[in-house]
């Protein structure tokens, strides 16, 4: 059968706030052997009846007295009632964090293991019962001494925190906060973390394939000798007095002859950014198939030269129409 206990302790709704059976030493010690036997019943027979944590009954709140100083200390059991209710129903888990029960952590004690240790517990409150809390010292005069050494002019700012340091502990607290979350959605969604991987994985080919198409380019323009001096080529001169030469000529509106030194200044101008080699035996139709189609330049180098090679080439006559023409187009390509 499973452990009485007395009428007053049953009667009361377990743990219930506010509700709390006030004893005497005595009667706190008389609680703690009711609650021994239910203990030792619950361990022996392992059933809903015996382990009823119905029969843990009211908190206790134990009265005590030092001198003229009377005073109470509360005892709870929501321990024992949460043990019970796991053993009545022979649940072999490992003891809850909440039980304040002393357990190895290398290895979950089993409930028979919790029951023997309750029993200890409840033996060993058995022997402390009466026994008064030492107050705490009073270190009042102490603290005002170490304040108002602080207060002293070569301990300012000793105790004060700067804002550096609070930011700094307010990043580290949102770090860990958000490491946090990441841990629980991660125990909850088991498939983040193969994610995650994917999307690593996946960054490092981008990376690695971009890093190989600038590597690429970059040995594609090395494929373009240095400029060098090479006596005849247009790049051999500077563009600016191939462009200086054409507008002289076109103050004395020689404008055949302005167009050709503007062609030439155009080429120049391409050259001295290395899109070609220099030679000075190329001909206008070899520069122009230099350039890729694709390349947008392209159009306004072959309408710049087929303008040069009708004046002079072909010896048709130019007028200022047509140095303005050509001086649009060499503009476009960097000659202004």
């Amino acid at each position: 059968m499973a452990a009485a206990l007395s009428p007053a302790v049953v009667a009361q709704a377990p743990g219930s706030n506010g509700s709390w059976n006030d004893v005497t030493v005595d009667g706190y010690r008389t609680h703690l052997e009711e609650l021994d036997k239910l203990v030792a019943n619950c361990h022996k027979q392992r059933n809903p009846e015996a382990c009823n944590q119905a029969q843990v009954g009211r908190d206790d709140r134990e009265q005590l007295s030092s001198g003229a100083a009377p005073h109470q200390r509360e005892v709870r059991y929501n321990w024992l009632r949460d043990l019970l209710d796991r053993a009545g129903h022979k649940e072999e888990a490992a003891a809850a964090n909440s039980l304040p029960v002393q357990i190895t952590k290398e290895k979950s004690a089993s409930i028979d293991e919790l029951l023997t240790q309750a029993q200890e517990r409840l033996q060993e409150d058995w022997k402390q019962a009466g026994s008064v809390i030492e107050k705490s010292p009073d270190y009042t005069h102490e603290r005002n001494l170490l304040k108002a050494i602080l207060a002293q002019k070569q301990y300012r700012g000793v105790s004060e925190t700067s804002a550096r340091e609070r930011f700094v502990e307010w990043l580290e607290n949102r770090l860990a906060d958000l490491l946090a979350m990441l841990e629980r959605f991660g125990s909850r969604s088991p498939w983040i973390t193969p994610a995650l991987w994917a999307l690593l994985l996946v960054a490092l080919w981008v990376g690695l394939v971009w890093t190989l198409v600038r590597i690429e380019q970059r040995s594609r323009i090395r494929l373009v000798p240095e400029p060098i001096s090479v006596s005849g080529a247009p790049s051999a001169r500077e563009w600016q007095l191939w462009l200086a030469d054409a507008h002289t000529m076109a103050a004395q509106d020689l404008w055949r002859e302005a167009i050709h030194f503007l062609y030439w200044a155009a080429i120049a101008r391409l050259e001295s950014r290395r899109l070609w080699p220099a030679d000075r035996a190329r001909t206008p139709r070899e520069y122009l198939e230099l350039l890729p189609d694709a390349d947008p330049r392209r159009l306004n180098l072959t309408t710049l030269t087929r303008s040069f090679e009708r004046t002079w080439y072909g010896g048709r006559d130019a007028g200022p129409t047509d140095f303005k023409a050509a001086l649009k187009l060499a503009a476009e390509l960097g000659v202004e």
